[in-house]
């Protein structure tokens, strides 16, 4: 038989439960809007995005085969940076505050608290990348008045490289939480997400370049196989898939696998899915340290 409504049976069961998961969420919301810092990243990432792509544009302008929309992808490569720091610090607020102990008190289960904060990520950065990339439209629009053509939003590729950009932003932030959900201390979180999205790619394109060997050494038409090893493995990094999704025509690299954009996705949600399952491992167990 059921424990009556209010009966102290009904009431130790809530308390163990913890909250409803939507008071969860309003309460990771109060959090993080109550902070400075992601407003002032989310208002940087789309000022210096536009301010970027508008110099990028200037500086082409003159070009006799100038195309505006080719310049929209110049300064998104960068934009990533912001959403993934306000990911880590998404991530690594309770712990580096020490509000976890208070947090998990009325919340024991612990992982609601992470689907929060993974949901309120989600919901603060997808206006911030849309906004980004309708500040990388707006940048190029003085160009192109000077050299009177109006960019075509809806020529080739360019809504797959809008969207796409728009994707890998916020996916990018999820990486970010991921890793300092996993981490818990900001420093340690930053310096590898840093290293995975930012470092990794530069280290493998200096692998391409100690691969490919001076040009006498490769044959006309092929892609040296130390190339196709290197550009495989870059294909499913973060930047290797970012790179397929922000591309116009969805292009991989030289004698890799194509991915695709779908397959391109995938790549980015596992890398977001694997270290956020490790930290939802993490949180299950008794250490809060």
């Amino acid at each position: 038989m059921n424990a009556p409504a209010g009966s102290p049976a009904r009431r130790a069961a809530a308390t163990r439960s913890g909250p409803s998961f939507g008071r969860v969420v309003a309460a990771e919301w109060t959090k993080l809007l109550g902070l400075r810092s992601p407003i002032a990243i989310a208002v940087a990432t789309v000022a210096v995005t536009g301010l970027l792509t508008h110099l990028f544009a200037s500086a082409s302008s003159g070009d006799p085969g100038f195309v505006a929309t080719r310049n929209l992808p110049d300064a998104l490569p960068l934009a990533f940076l912001g959403p993934l720091v306000l990911g880590v610090l998404v991530g690594t607020g309770e712990f580096s505050t020490g509000t976890f102990r208070s947090t998990f008190a009325a919340v024991p289960r612990r992982v609601p608290v992470l689907a929060a904060q993974a949901v309120v990520t989600v919901g603060f950065v997808l206006p911030v990348a849309v906004l980004t990339v309708g500040a990388a439209v707006v940048g190029i629009l003085p160009a192109a008045a000077s050299r009177d053509a109006a960019p075509d939003l809806l020529g080739a590729g360019v809504p797959r490289l809008l969207l796409g950009t728009v994707c890998y932003l916020v996916g990018t932030a999820l990486l970010g939480l991921a890793i300092g959900a996993l981490l818990r201390h900001p420093v340690p979180a930053l310096v590898a997400a840093f290293g995975l999205v930012v470092i990794a790619p530069l280290v493998l394109s200096l692998a391409v370049d100690l691969a490919t060997g001076p040009p006498e050494a490769s044959t006309p038409g092929t892609t040296p196989p130390g190339t196709v090893a290197v550009n495989t493995v870059e294909t499913f990094t973060p930047a290797g898939a970012a790179g397929v999704l922000t591309s116009p025509d969805g292009g991989g690299l030289d004698g890799a696998p194509d991915l695709g954009v779908r397959g391109a996705a995938l790549v980015l949600a596992a890398w977001v899915a694997v270290p956020l399952a490790a930290a939802t491992h993490r949180l299950r167990r008794r250490d809060l340290a």
